[in-house]
């Protein structure tokens, strides 16, 4: 009854906290994001996500218990071995030590960077299968299979190796508490036999002394064989910890200054921007005014999309600012509340990320409480309507996983209907038109042009095409713009 009642508090408290700390996490890469997932480790981010949030239910659940059990159980022994010599209690407390206390921290202490390792490269090897999947089709067009099988193969085998070294470990450690064992018994026994001779103690003390220190290991043993599992437990521990005490690099504005109503234009005055050592914006000034539309052109990797990125506040500039002017003053984008700026901004970026759910949900993203008719309208504006009133459920067509049933100039009307649907005062867009046909660029664009009237228009695109459409057109090279 004892045991079961241990095992069905200690594992509804486990999930519990469990349920806690993933909360946790979702809610530091929330703090971190987008800047934290605009890195290459998505697959080792699920592996925190899932596997090593999963390992902290060994400690929850078959831990904590076994210890207070250990320590309970210890103690009474000690007590009990103790009525017959004190010198035999001393024995049978500095036996429980070395086996409960002082072999699964020696275990622990060095084969903890192996459990760290083991958990990095398993991270590591869950981005890359996830990669493989992602671009199987690419893989399958080239031909380059087999290469990307081999390096798979070794990662694996090398996954395999760290795996080796903690069963090697588990195994010498298994080795030497036994042996510790055997020892603290003979010890006890030896012990004994002396006060025995002496006459302190008779043949019962030595018997019964014995026989309890032998029988009552069960409790301190399992502590060392808990420390094998532990190595992986505390490396998962050690990673979840870090993503929760990271600091943001951006940090949210939860309290400040709102965008002002009816601005007259953003400024970006002499912004400079790097990641980590690469520079990607040097000394970038434009202008955009509320009724305006205003073209970015320059060759992939000239800085366009991260000036965009910068204007909805995902990294803070290095040195310059990003205001909105109103009446000849400038309210800073950081010192503006970020939730506030975001509402503000309606922002379509290359790739439009399409969730597992119907046609209607995906482009009521962008605003959850609107009518059909709104909806729709945002839709006819994106040049989709007919294309999904074509489709046999229509609006309730469901969208497969990362949006896989529809093809690349589909998505990208559907996140543009998103960003209509949005109807913020500015609306900045990263190449909206460089999967369409001439035709539907050509409706979209006239949207754009009627949309000008009251909004603040910036697009992205190395299309000629699509730059007829800008009253002024910024060309950007190498980080600096004209």
């Amino acid at each position: 009854m004892l045991r079961y009642a241990e095992q069905a508090s200690g594992h509804y408290i486990a999930f519990k906290l469990l349920a806690i700390i993933r909360d946790q996490v979702f809610g530091a890469l929330r703090r971190l994001a987008p800047a934290k997932l605009e890195g290459k480790e998505k697959g080792n981010l699920i592996s925190l996500i899932t596997t090593d949030i999963e390992l902290l239910e060994v400690f929850y659940a078959h831990t904590i218990a076994p210890i207070c059990i250990a320590i309970i159980t210890s103690i009474l022994m000690v007590c009990f071995i103790g009525r017959y010599h004190k010198m035999l209690a001393i024995v049978a407390l500095v036996s429980y030590v070395i086996v409960g206390a002082i072999i699964p921290w020696m275990n622990s202490k060095f084969g903890r960077e192996t459990g760290r390792e083991y958990r990095e490269r398993f991270g590591a090897l869950n981005s890359y299968v996830l990669e493989n999947l992602r671009g199987i089709r690419e893989t399958i067009q080239y031909g380059i299979g087999e290469e990307r099988i081999k390096t798979m193969t070794g990662m694996s085998k090398e996954l395999d190796m760290f795996q080796g070294k903690l069963k090697r470990k588990e195994g010498m450690t298994k080795g030497v508490t036994e042996s510790a064992v055997l020892f603290c018994s003979l010890a006890m026994l030896f012990t004994a036999v002396h006060y025995a001779k002496q006459g302190q103690i008779g043949f019962d003390g030595v018997l019964i002394s014995v026989i309890s220190l032998m029988s009552s290991f069960g409790p301190v043993f399992a502590l060392s064989n808990l420390s094998n599992n532990l190595l992986q437990t505390f490396a998962a521990g050690e990673r979840v910890l870090a993503i929760l005490e990271e600091a943001p690099m951006v940090e949210e504005v939860t309290e400040g200054a709102s965008v002002p109503a009816n601005y007259e234009a953003v400024h970006v005055e002499g912004v400079s921007f790097a990641y980590e050592e690469e520079k990607i914006l040097d000394e970038v000034s434009m202008s955009v005014a509320s009724d305006e539309i205003v073209g970015i052109w320059g060759k992939s990797g000239s800085g366009k999309s991260t000036l965009l990125k910068l204007i909805m506040r995902f990294w803070d500039v290095e040195s310059g600012t990003i205001s909105f002017q109103k009446n000849q003053k400038g309210v800073n984008v950081a010192d503006i509340i970020t939730a506030k700026l975001r509402k503000n901004i309606g922002y379509m970026t290359q790739e439009t990320f399409l969730f597992e759910d119907t046609i209607a949900a995906n482009i009521k993203l962008a605003k959850p409480e609107v009518s059909e008719e709104e909806m729709i309208a945002a839709a006819k504006k994106a040049s989709i309507h007919d294309f999904i009133t074509g489709l046999p459920e229509g609006y309730d067509t469901m969208v497969t996983e990362l949006g896989a049933s529809l093809s690349g100039g589909e998505k990208q009307r559907i996140g543009l209907a998103r960003a209509f649907l949005h109807d913020a005062d500015l609306l900045l867009l990263d190449e909206p038109t460089s999967n369409l046909d001439s035709l539907n660029e050509a409706v979209i664009l006239k949207v754009l042009k009627e949309e000008v009237k009251q909004k603040a228009v910036v697009i992205v695109s190395h299309r000629a095409s699509t730059m007829n459409v800008a009253d002024k057109i910024y060309t950007m090279k190498q980080g600096r713009v004209s």
